[in-house]
């Protein structure tokens, strides 16, 4: 078989690890020959792509970002996108396609297979909002990333009786934000499920600092909320692709903080920090597994279908199953978070 590879949506620690797994399970086990196409479905579309086998691929598995490139374009959105990609699978003999992306880009590939095209999706994002696998891989790394520097913030809060408050990615949920809370010692977190009440924020912190506490850290997602009405945070500005642009809540916070409480009050938004660098050990295994179980369903016919992590397990779930829906934070470990919460 000709099997074809894209990356796409944001980068996220791990692309380099699934593109290196399905090279050598199609070269080695199958004796396919894989195609890589460069900056995601706008590679399909453009007919852009490099070979790829073992020797090509040694050496990337501790690498972040894609050696491919990747890029939001979607066929959907392109004049006459969906019969350029069909036209490029046929002038090259080209058998499936394997999809690794986010939201976005599983949505396409949900849409191309429901145009007859034979795909099979792999689940991306740091933000570990997809509906239907345990985790993607990135999310790790993204976590580990911001909990160092929460780790290394604590220590300058204290010396000077600051609040410090993070910003961290989460668009529509904060998983990370709510585990790097956990795992760093916040003293309070901030996320999208669930809108904050400023008053209750600044009680909190002028609470903690008058019972002797010096360092107060506060975790914000980058698309957490207020109450409606309680606290004016700026028109919703959207991007080329209509998604709403993020990032500076934090420093609306804080602002606030410093205003409400009169103590010192220091912004961090870590932004694509948390994206680059090398993946962690756990991602570079679940990728490594994702990639295998995708070269597996291509060659079971087994297209429509998403690979996922559910129970410890590596599992096939339908992508129409997925699509639209955003896996939002647990209520369940909400609750148990607000246990060490301020």
């Amino acid at each position: 078989m000709r099997i074809g590879v894209l990356t796409g949506g944001g980068d996220c620690p791990g692309l380099n690890a699934v593109i290196r797994a399905i090279v050598r399970k199609a070269e080695r086990t199958y004796r396919d020959e894989v195609i890589g196409f460069d900056d995601g479905w706008l590679g399909v579309i453009e007919d852009r792509w490099m070979r790829l086998d073992i020797e090509r691929v040694r050496g990337i598995l501790p690498r972040g970002g894609t050696m491919l490139g990747t890029s939001r374009v979607q066929p959907f959105g392109v004049p006459n996108g969906v019969e350029r990609v069909r036209q490029t699978l046929a002038d090259n003999g080209i058998d499936a396609i394997i999809s690794v992306g986010g939201e976005g880009t599983l949505a396409a590939t949900a849409e191309l297979f429901d145009c007859g095209l034979p795909v099979v999706g792999v689940p991306k994002t740091i933000d570990n909002d997809i509906e239907g696998t345990d985790l993607t891989f990135g999310f790790v790394t993204a976590v580990e990333v911001a909990t160092e520097a929460i780790d290394r913030l604590h220590t300058t809060a204290e010396s000077h009786n600051r609040v410090m408050v993070v910003e961290v990615m989460g668009r529509h949920t904060g998983h990370i934000a709510t585990w790097a809370g956990i795992a760093g010692g916040a003293a309070l977190t901030l996320v999208p499920e669930e809108p904050f009440d400023i008053d209750a924020v600044c009680r909190a912190i002028v609470r903690r600092h008058e019972s002797g506490r010096y360092a107060t850290i506060v975790v914000v997602a980058e698309g957490a909320r207020p109450v409606e009405g309680t606290l004016d945070i700026g028109t919703d500005e959207r991007d080329q692709f209509g998604h709403v642009k993020l990032g500076g809540i934090a420093n609306i916070v804080a602002a606030e903080i410093g205003r409400r409480t009169g103590i010192d009050t220091k912004v961090t938004i870590l932004g694509h920090v948390q994206r680059g660098g090398t993946p962690s050990a756990f991602d570079r295994v679940l990728c490594s597994w994702l990639g295998v179980a995708a070269v597996d369903a291509v060659h079971d016919g087994a297209f429509g279908m998403m690979m996922s992590l559910r129970g410890g397990l590596i599992a096939r779930v339908p992508l129409a199953d997925i699509k639209g829906k955003v896996r939002v934070v647990d209520p369940v470990l909400l609750d148990a978070a607000k246990v060490f919460f301020a």
